[in-house]
């Protein structure tokens, strides 16, 4: 029998990356809707929004699910020992399913088609780039604030995709989750189905290469302050 508590995990996972994408996808689109001829007033009110909800997620969720709204995270605090890979799996796969339904929320919310397909190619090695090196960065944050302001955590984390859609070329994507979902919408924030699979393996490399220099740099002591195992 499956425990309660592992059930409110996944049940926070998925609705808190469903959250994630829906103000991610929502706020591209008002964006787009306010700012049709300014593409730097419409990031803005894209980048606001995101940063926001990542903070107040992170807050009000964490202490239930270890705030793990990100397949990369996961990935990395299994790789640290702190989560089983079978768990890893569960949790990466309701991840998914909740960032869908964020993209199909948001569009039901403007009342466009719910079910959309991106036409957005982003394809180009600055772009993979950047995904590997603000995925990089946010483990760093992770890691920095598990070691030294484990309260901090929220801010360190919403700050930095703030800071990480003005500074890369991609706009910080840095969630395979995300990415996934947001192929399924064709506005502001999306990505065509045939760009996904190299931002994956670029946000994945980043995770690695974060879970290695960070890990050693911070040390790599197990904590349960952000996987709340």
């Amino acid at each position: 029998m499956i425990e309660t508590s592992f059930i409110r995990k996944l049940v926070a996972k998925s609705l808190g990356t469903a959250l994630l994408v829906a103000t991610v996808v929502g706020s591209g689109i008002m964006a787009a809707q306010l700012s049709p001829d300014n593409q730097a007033i419409a990031l803005l009110c894209n980048t606001l929004p995101t940063g926001a909800i990542l903070v107040v997620l992170i807050s009000i969720l964490g202490p239930v699910s270890g705030a793990h709204f990100n397949p990369a995270v996961t990935m990395v605090m299994a790789l640290r020992k702190e989560l089983a890979w079978q768990q890893a799996a569960v949790y990466t796969t309701v991840q998914v399913v909740g960032a869908c339904v964020g993209s199909l929320m948001a569009h039901a919310m403007f009342g466009l088609d719910v079910l959309q397909t991106s036409a957005t190619v982003r394809s180009a090695g600055g772009l993979w780039f950047s995904e590997v090196v603000a995925t990089f960065l946010l483990i760093g944050a992770i890691f920095g604030g598990l070691r030294n302001a484990p309260a901090a955590i929220p801010w360190l984390v919403g700050l930095t995709i703030t800071a990480a859609y003005w500074f890369t070329a991609s706009t910080s994507f840095a969630n395979p989750a995300v990415t996934i979902a947001r192929s399924l919408t064709n506005s502001f924030a999306g990505i065509a189905p045939a760009s996904v699979l190299a931002f994956i393996f670029a946000q994945i490399s980043g995770a690695i290469l974060g879970w290695l220099v960070w890990g050693w740099l911070f040390g790599d002591e197990p904590t349960d302050s952000l996987s709340n195992q």
